[in-house]
């Protein structure tokens, strides 16, 4: 038989040396220990200690918040609850996307993402003035023009007021 016909086990020599050498390493070797256990316990401890420190949190925000509405921390008298704020003001009606036009209300969004609904909508942004409101939160949208029932399309120009504060 010559070195390099096939051996009856179907390798030449090299392979059978190679998988003798192998085999010899895998047998001398010591498997790695895991303490499984001990895992499960630290993973099991971490997550309890994280649970227990947002419930304390909780509790003390809570806690906190209770104790400060009733002895009256604030001492600036109370403003009255915001009127009802009209929508239909700081809406407009988008048209010429689908049959019905869409309303897109902006009500209380600060100028940049009315920016950015504007951009959507392909719509240019016109004047921006700041208004005194009641109860509105300082440059944030109150009306635009033109406004529901008025239906706006893209390439329509749109006034912005602002709440000044």
């Amino acid at each position: 038989m010559s070195p390099y016909e096939l051996r009856p086990s179907g390798c030449t020599p090299f392979e059978e040396e190679l998988i003798d050498a192998m085999n010899n390493f895998a047998h001398s070797t010591n498997a790695p220990a895991f303490d499984t256990a001990g895992m499960v316990h630290r993973t099991r401890r971490r997550r309890t200690t994280l649970i227990a420190g947002f419930a304390a949190a909780l509790i003390v925000a809570g806690g906190g918040t209770a104790l400060a509405s009733m002895t009256g921390a604030s001492q600036t008298p109370a403003k009255p609850a915001a009127t009802t704020v009209d929508h239909n003001r700081a809406t407009f009606l988008l048209g010429g996307l689908t049959k019905e036009p869409i309303a897109v209300d902006l009500t209380g969004m600060d100028l940049a993402t009315a920016k950015g609904q504007f951009l959507k909508a392909q719509l240019k942004l016109g004047t921006i003035v700041k208004v005194t409101s009641p109860g509105c939160k300082p440059t944030s949208v109150v009306e635009v023009t033109p406004h529901s029932p008025k239906i706006v399309s893209k390439g329509d120009t749109v006034n912005v007021k602002l709440c000044a504060g």
